[in-house]
């Protein structure tokens, strides 16, 4: 039987894998988080399980830095991110991290249970749309440190409304807290988020903060 915690913020994408887990004969989902802190709490209280299925993107700890501490503090553990975020340089980063395996939000049940059994046996996965975007790159010539357009780093080049987000991440809001203040949904600040880092051309909100004080983005 694999043992699996999912580690997930958005209630019916969790519900959702759960029932097909727990449709399987060969599946237990032992417990559920909804954010990297949770996830560490229960792992403290309860046996440990074979994987750790987690998103990338949530409040109070995001899959990135959950997969970090995991890999030092339970390295038994085979993490796996289901994200909806399929830009290289996060497979890149996580898998250097110790990931076992990468799928996209958009993966088919069938895919999604394949890649699960296949790392619960011992070995790594990512997700068909992660290989194919790997391989036009490799076609291309492209390299992961080429995979930010020339130039953008530099130029910075955001919206109002970005810029707004960005003020109050350096504040320490969470991205519920923004969503109520500049009344936004928590998903459409998590985006805004997430293309911040990617214009910035950093690895995480932290590296994000730090780019714009240095850039003079930030005063």
């Amino acid at each position: 039987m694999i043992k699996v915690l999912l580690v997930e913020d958005h209630m019916v994408v969790l519900n959702g894998i759960k029932l097909l887990l727990e449709s399987q004969d060969g599946f237990e989902v032992v417990g559920e988080a909804s954010n990297g802190k949770e996830a560490l709490d229960y792992l403290a209280a309860n046996p440990v399980p074979d994987i750790v299925l987690t998103d990338i993107s949530m409040d109070e700890m995001d899959g990135i830095e959950l997969l970090q501490i995991l890999n030092k503090q339970y390295s038994s553990i085979k993490v796996v991110i289901l994200s909806m975020l399929n830009q290289i340089n996060y497979v890149i980063e996580a898998f250097e991290y110790g990931l076992a395996g990468y799928l996209v939000k958009n993966v088919g049940y069938n895919e999604l249970l394949f890649g699960l059994n296949h790392i619960a046996n011992g070995g790594k996965y990512m997700s068909e749309e992660i290989a194919m975007i790997l391989l036009d790159q490799v076609k291309s010539g492209q390299s992961y440190a080429q995979a930010l357009p020339e130039g953008l780093q530099a130029n910075f080049d955001i919206s109002e409304r970005e810029l707004e987000v960005l003020q109050l991440i350096a504040e320490g809001y969470t991205n519920i807290e923004i969503a109520d203040k500049i009344f936004l949904s928590k998903r459409t600040v998590e985006g805004h988020r997430q293309n911040l880092i990617e214009k910035a051309g950093v690895k995480n909100t932290a590296h994000l903060v730090k780019f714009a004080f240095e850039r003079g983005i930030l005063m």
